[in-house]
Formats: structure tokens, sequence, C-alpha cells
């Protein structure tokens, strides 16, 4: 199986996540790997609704899949079932707590995440609120703690968080205004029992070996230590 699509519509986007596990948003390290170089230009960016930019709270709900910054701090698409293995890859067998306890997660990782688990699903909005982080928007400046979006990051990067939505506010005439605010979880709270009770069944060692070879079986001229790079 080649990594071989072409994007026109949001139901293409889904049948592609559910057909190749990983989509990255942008281009990658990894020639040709992402829905940016897989799609029309009329839907990549467009002035109405109709592009992959909207389409993003919708197919995350449609195909219930996990989105974020998973992969060289770029957001992917990842389905259900490949998300289990990266995980449980990124992850190392560690759920959260121990992380944490073995010395390996920051205080203030652990602080958001909390929040995070404790609210989900949450705005990112309500988190900077509630955890009081500073925040500079194009109406107002907050003062408060640092970190949000890096700890966020990082986060999403270990796979402890994801993006379940991105929730739009409205003008009195029901309009959408601005740009989508995500919507955060933890993978255990978004796909509940399926995730909790098969996410470390694997080693992590086998978790990653079943992704590159995945990736090699879309990508079979891409040397196997670039595609091995890619996943870490």
């Amino acid at each position: 199986m080649s990594f071989d699509f072409y994007v026109r519509s949001r139901q293409d986007l889904v049948d592609a996540i559910e057909t190749f596990g990983i989509i990255p948003y942008f281009a990658t390290s990894v020639p040709g790997f992402s829905l940016e170089e897989h799609c029309s230009p009329s839907v990549l960016w467009s002035d109405d609704d109709n592009n992959t930019w909207e389409w993003k709270g919708p197919v995350i709900r449609q195909s219930h899949c996990a989105y974020g910054k998973f992969f060289e701090k770029k957001a992917a698409y990842v389905s259900s079932d490949w998300f289990l293995d990266l995980a449980n890859y990124r992850r190392d067998g560690y759920d959260f707590d121990a992380r944490y306890d073995d010395g390996l997660a920051k205080y203030s990782d652990k602080e958001l995440f909390e929040m995070i688990d404790r609210k989900a699903p949450v705005l990112s909005k309500e988190l900077r609120t509630d955890g009081g982080y500073a925040y500079s928007g194009r109406w107002q400046k907050v003062e408060g703690k640092k970190g949000f979006d890096t700890s966020l990051a990082r986060l999403q990067e270990l796979c402890y968080v994801t993006t379940t939505d991105f929730v739009y506010t409205t003008d009195r005439s029901g309009r959408k205004r601005g740009w989508g605010v995500a919507q955060y979880s933890t993978p255990e709270k978004w796909f509940g029992a399926p995730f909790t009770e098969k996410v470390y069944q694997r080693s992590p060692l086998e978790s990653h070996d079943r992704l590159l070879e995945h990736l090699i079986s879309l990508f079979p001229s891409v040397p196997e230590k670039k595609l091995s790079k890619f996943l870490k």
C-alpha cells in the first residue's frame, strides 16, 4: 500500500485517515507525507467554510481520531488504532503519574495535564484562564504564568493529550467569528476503554516496530533510518 490519495472533500479526508492511519497536515521531512501535498488547492485554503482548516473539528468528530502536534512539532491526524501504538511508544509504557514519579516530567506539565484530565473536554482559553497563564490576543493581554504552549506541545508529543474539536464563537446572527478554539482531552477520556485496555498491551519497542513497518509500506523508497527518526 502506497500513500496515494487526493482530497477534494471532507469525506475524502475521513476516508484517507481510515485507510492510511497517519495523515500529517503540513509537509514533513518525509516527501509526500502530508495532507497539504495530497489536496486540491480549492479546498486546502478558501474564503468559505469548505476547506481543510474548517474541516478539522468535523473530521475529528466523524473519524473519532486523535489530532495534535505528534510529529516534528506539527499537527497530524492519527486513527484510533494506530494511536494506540504511537501512544505506547512515545510514553515508553508510562502513564503520566508514573512518568512524573520517576522524575521524567516537569511539574508545569503535571499541572496542565491534571487540569485537562479533570476538566476534559476543555477549551484552551479556559485552561489559560483557570490555570493563570499569560495570554496575548488581538484585543487583550493578560499577565500570568508562562510556558502554556510549551507544556501543551510536550503533552501532545508524548501522546498524553489530544485535540477533540475546534469550537467557534458566533455573532448575534449565528455566524462563526474568527478561528476555532481548540478543545482538549486525554486519550483515556476521548477514546475510553478501547484505549485504556489496550494502550500498554505491547512493549514500546513492539509498537515502534509496528509503526515503522507501516511507514515502510507507505514509503518503501524512503530510508528506514529516516522513517524511524520521523517517529521519534
